[in-house]
This record gives structure tokens, C-alpha cells and sequence, in this order.
């Protein structure tokens, strides 16, 4: 058997962890947020049309496979499943950071094996923000991507055992934005931006931001358990939810394309994340789980099952399409949420 380089055992080890502090009932912010029924929605189920936008490119469904894996034999067969379940919804797909097959070049059959399943599909590259020009065109030339994401990852990097600890990535942002050929998504990985840190971003030329809030697959809990003595728990409740950074994104709803990510559970959670104001909605943990527990086919057909269901949903709130969410569905915030806006001075 091979030897897995520390870098491919890293990634094996962040699947492994990613499920076994999986829990499908966890609790989060989507809870305190509630949907006014109305008896009367006047619509007909056949008459919603689901068709969404993402970096550019029209997508049939409001949501995509986030960014979860690469960089091993295991991922890649993991890349190959995921692969093939957004080929057959016809749902884009990003693939976990690339860094790692910019450094063992061995490793981008691990990520290549996406493009080469659905060669047709929307496909997102993924890298850090500390990448040059060079190595950022080389990922997405990895994956002929439509669009590439960034992602910003100071909670994990702090935890890591073998972590960066300089972030100064702002001004190299800007010059990736500037330069690229494709669409930039800048990405959070589970702490949530806030309104700040979008004013930041769109002063870079920014134009689309992941929120990538906390509620889902927790990289802090995942890194502190690769440190030798577990001793930065505390950490573990870190950042913004999603809910939250959707309210705290409120701001910039006019001048930048948001999209949320972090602990979407169910349709129901899609849903309000597109009436919160987001253009689309990311999913990894849920899809991961179900892909390593019950198999692609499962899988795939269960989100087969959500797309019907999302339908229903937006029948039952009157709402023919995705624009339509923000501007028709009525909202109710837990007194939580309302003390946070409160607080942030966002106005509900």
C-alpha cells in the first residue's frame, strides 16, 4: 500500500472528522427564523420555475455542492461520486482546495477527475487567498473551472497544527479579482463575514461573496482535534452564522451577489437562505454524509427529492421563482436574532 504524503493524509483526515462529528438534528440559527403562512398563495406547484444564477452562469437549481474534498486516492473517488450527482441534476459543483496539487503535482488527478466526470457541468475551483496570479490561473486551468473560489480560513489556519499565521491577503485579493478570466466567489469556510469584512471585500473590486457562516461542518472543532493536546476547544463556537451574515449582508444586497453556505440541513433551510437574501445556497456536510453513509445513488436521489420539495415550498409562500422570496415571503426572528441586529444595527 502507498504511503500517503502528510499532505493527502491531511485531507483524508478532514473527511474523517468531518463525519464523525457529523450531526444531521444539530441545532442552528435557521431555527429562529420563521415563514408567515398565508392561506391564500394563489399559485399553481408547475407554475415555479427554479432556475438561479451563479458567477455568471444560469444554473437549474438555487443551490450547488460546496466545497468539500481532493488531494488523496480516497478523495478523489469522492470527487469522482460528487462529480457525477451534479452531472445528473444539472447543480454546480466546487471542489475542495487545490493548494495541495500545487504543491504534490501528483495530486490534481484528484480534482481533474471533476471536469473529466461532467464535462458539460459549472464547475468552481477552489484556493486560498495567498496565491499568485500564476498559481491561481494553474488551479483553474486544472478543472477548465467557470469560476474560481477563495477562501478565507483564519479560525482553521489558527488552529491547525501546521497553520499559516500571517493573513495579509486583501490587497493580493484585489489583484486576483482584477486579473483573472473568470469569476471570483470569495468564500468564508464556516465563521461567517460580517458587514465589515463585505465592505472590505467590495472595496477589492469584489463581486460575489460565499458567507459561509457557522452552523455546519465546524473547521475549528476539526483542526483542534488534529492538535496534540486539544487545548483550543473554546474556539469552537467561533464567527457568525449564516443567518446572521445574511442579516449582516443586508446592507450590500444592491452592489454584491451574495450566496450562503454553512449548516443547510433540509430544503426548508434553502428556502429561507433565498428569502434572507441570498442568490443561491451551498451544501457540503449534509451531501458528504449521506454520500459516505448510504452511496451516490442515495444520495443523488435524495437531492432529486429536495428539488421537488423546494418546489412545494415555494408554492406554499406564493412565490413563483427564486426573485420573488426576498420581496413576497414574511419573516419572524427569534428575540436572539433581533438582539443581534439590534446590536449590529441592522434594520429588519
Amino acid at each position: 500500500m502507498t504511503k500517503l504524503s502528510p499532505h493527502a493524509h491531511r485531507k483524508d483526515e478532514h473527511v474523517f472528522l468531518a463525519e464523525k462529528f457529523y450531526a444531521a438534528t444539530q441545532a442552528n440559527d435557521f431555527d429562529q427564523v420563521r415563514f408567515i403562512h398565508q392561506s391564500l398563495p394563489e399559485i399553481a406547484v408547475a407554475e415555479v420555475d427554479l432556475t438561479s444564477q451563479l458567477a455568471e452562469q444560469t444554473v437549474a437549481l438555487p443551490f450547488y455542492i460546496n466545497a468539500m474534498t481532493g488531494g488523496s486516492p480516497r478523495t478523489q473517488q469522492l470527487n469522482q461520486h460528487l462529480a457525477t450527482i451534479a452531472r445528473d441534476l444539472n447543480i454546480p459543483m466546487a471542489t475542495g482546495s487545490q493548494s495541495v496539487a500545487l504543491k504534490e503535482t501528483e495530486l490534481a488527478a484528484s480534482f481533474a477527475i471533476v471536469r473529466q466526470t461532467n464535462p458539460n457541468g459549472v464547475i468552481l475551483a477552489n484556493i486560498g487567498a495567498d496565491v499568485t496570479l500564476a498559481q491561481a490561473e494553474q488551479v483553474i486551468d486544472m478543472l477548465q473551472a467557470n469560476a474560481l473560489q477563495i477562501h478565507l480560513n483564519t479560525p482553521q489556519e489558527i488552529v491547525m497544527p501546521e497553520g499559516e499565521q500571517r493573513f495579509y491577503w486583501l490587497d493580493n485579493l484585489a489583484q486576483l479579482v482584477a486579473k483573472l478570466p473568470v469569476p471570483v466567489i470569495v468564500k468564508e469556510v464556516g465563521f461567517g463575514m460580517s458587514h465589515e469584512t463585505l465592505a472590505q471585500l467590495m472595496a477589492a473590486g469584489v463581486q460575489y461573496v460565499d458567507l459561509g457562516g457557522r452552523g455546519g461542518t465546524n473547521f475549528v472543532e476539526i483542526e483542534n482535534a488534529r492538535r496534540p493536546q486539544h487545548d483550543l476547544d473554546y474556539l469552537t463556537g467561533w464567527g457568525q452564522s449564516t443567518v446572521e451574515s445574511l442579516l449582516e449582508s443586508r446592507a450590500y444586497a444592491q452592489q454584491l451577489t451574495i450566496y450562503a453556505s454553512g449548516g443547510v440541513r433540509n430544503p426548508l433551510d434553502i428556502v429561507k437562505a433565498l428569502a434572507l437574501g441570498a442568490r443561491s445556497v451551498g451544501m457540503a456536510g449534509t451531501i458528504l454524509h449521506h454520500l459516505q453513509t448510504e452511496g451516490p445513488a442515495a444520495t443523488s436521489a435524495l437531492l432529486s427529492t429536495w428539488r421537488d420539495q423546494l418546489k412545494l415550498i415555494f408554492a406554499l409562500l406564493g412565490c413563483r421563482n427564486v426573485s420573488e422570496l426576498p420581496r413576497k415571503a414574511q419573516l419572524i426572528f427569534s428575540p436572539e436574532l433581533l438582539s443581534y441586529a439590534s446590536q449590529r444595527q441592522i434594520k429588519l
